[in-house]
């Protein structure tokens, strides 16, 4: 994988396909418990951590997508989740529009710059259109690794 995807961040039991949840408080519960045994952290300090993140100001950044995102004492490196949803959910996201792709990112509290690499390349890939509409359809977790990897074979593959 290349720095223009984030597939090598994300391991299969990461990835919720059309993840039911009714708002975002409840979404960002239902990510925190499954990211807990992943992250081997409690679903109660993951939520906790990344609501006082969202309370800086929305991770949704647009065209259905967003990054909640928080640096935690416990991991050892960075865990993602990533979730599709069921439905979009109202999420007060820069553009207004509901979300239905989102990318949990949990980092090690003094992960500084690892923690902005990873935000970074998820952002990055997420404004890809072919991205966005690849993890939009597909029908395996597997699937979904192979939509997020961005890579330049893919790319020319999609053109």
């Amino acid at each position: 994988m290349n720095g223009g995807d984030f597939a090598d961040l994300l391991r299969g039991e990461a990835i919720i396909l059309d993840l039911a949840a009714p708002d975002k408080a409840q979404m960002l519960a239902m990510l925190a418990e499954h990211a807990a045994p992943i992250a081997g952290i409690a679903p109660t300090m993951i939520l906790e951590r990344v609501l006082e993140r969202e309370a800086l100001g929305s991770t949704g950044f647009g065209q259905g997508a967003a990054i909640p995102h928080a640096r935690l004492a416990g991991p050892d490196r960075v865990t993602l989740v990533v979730a599709r949803l069921a439905t979009p959910i109202a999420y007060g996201a820069l553009d207004g529009e509901p979300v239905d792709l989102v990318v949990l990112l949990l980092s090690p509290e003094g992960a500084g710059a690892d923690h902005l690499k990873a935000l970074a390349r998820i952002s990055r890939a997420l404004r890809n259109p072919r991205i966005l509409a690849a993890m939009r359809s597909v029908e395996t977790p597997a699937a979904m690794l192979n939509a997020i990897d961005a890579s330049p074979m893919n790319d020319a593959r999609a053109a």
